[in-house]
């Protein structure tokens, strides 16, 4: 049997980096939802590549890091 490659989604990617965006601004999954209208459960699915935002919650979330749209997707190298 083989194993398993953990397939790396948009959705996953983008969850990753707004955590990445979050902590590097010292912000709780708390901080971050208030300051962008959403719940903690729904940031966390996020996070978690668990679910999509709409676009008015993608443009909450950069507002609340004070990061341009662009920033959440934004990807290293390795992981497109």
């Amino acid at each position: 049997m083989t194993a398993k490659r953990k397939v790396e989604t948009l959705r996953t990617l983008f969850g990753t980096r707004v955590r990445q965006l979050r902590v590097g601004a010292r912000y709780t999954q708390e901080d971050l939802a208030e300051r962008a209208s959403i719940s903690v459960d729904f940031l966390s699915l996020i996070e978690r590549g668990r679910n999509s935002p709409s676009f008015e919650t993608i443009e909450s979330i950069a507002l609340a890091l004070n990061v341009p749209v662009v920033e959440l997707f934004t990807f290293g190298r390795g992981d497109q």
